[in-house]
């Protein structure tokens, strides 16, 4: 026996989106009736694609059988757009090849070398800390505890500059003008998105 996949079986995705479409009301589906003649019953490619938040070309590769992996977020706008029912978007799952989701990872926060913390600690009158690219305070001395906040009262995660500055009423009231120092916690934050 021949246990290869017959075209039909093999792109059961297309199929069940195709025949997904054809059921959905475009009127029920928020669709405006532009004047154009409708020659199949149901939603346009372009329209699910509008839906889904998705292109046209990426609606027609996957009905057609072009495209086999597909996020969970797409498969879900889908089955959104398509107005599917608990079962039907357990099939839409069960038919496509989902994609695996990658793990997020958080980043570990980075040690401080030693001959920085040594440095920090000859210095007690002069307030210095060591820094991350996302502003999170690694290391401070007596100076910078004195004159901003107890670092080490904190939690780790409220370790963060731009953080204190947006919520720690405290920390914003030691700015003298407070709106440009939000600007420039705004203008870091986009410099390392862009990175």
């Amino acid at each position: 026996m021949d246990h290869r996949a017959t075209p039909a079986r093999d792109n059961e995705l297309g199929a069940f989106l195709r025949s997904r479409r054809a059921a959905v009301d475009p009127h029920r589906a928020g669709m405006p009736d532009d004047g154009r003649l409708r020659r199949v019953p149901g939603l346009r490619r372009e329209e699910l694609a509008q839906l889904a938040h998705v292109s046209v070309d990426y609606v027609v590769r996957l009905e057609q059988g072009r495209t086999r992996r597909v996020s969970r977020s797409v498969l879900d706008a889908l089955a959104d757009a398509l107005q599917l029912a608990p079962d039907e978007r357990e099939y839409l799952l069960t038919v496509a090849d989902v994609a695996p989701v990658a793990a997020v990872r958080r980043p570990g926060r980075p040690a401080v070398a030693p001959c920085l913390r040594q440095l920090l600690d000859t210095m007690p009158g002069i307030p210095a800390v060591v820094l991350n690219r996302r502003m999170d305070v690694l290391a401070w001395n007596r100076g910078s505890a004195a004159l901003l906040t107890d670092f080490g009262a904190l939690h780790r995660d409220e370790r963060n500059l731009i953080r204190l500055t947006f919520l720690d009423d405290h920390f914003r009231a030691l700015y003298a003008d407070w709106s440009r120092a939000a600007r420039e916690c705004v203008a870091v934050l986009r410099m390392e998105a862009g990175r």
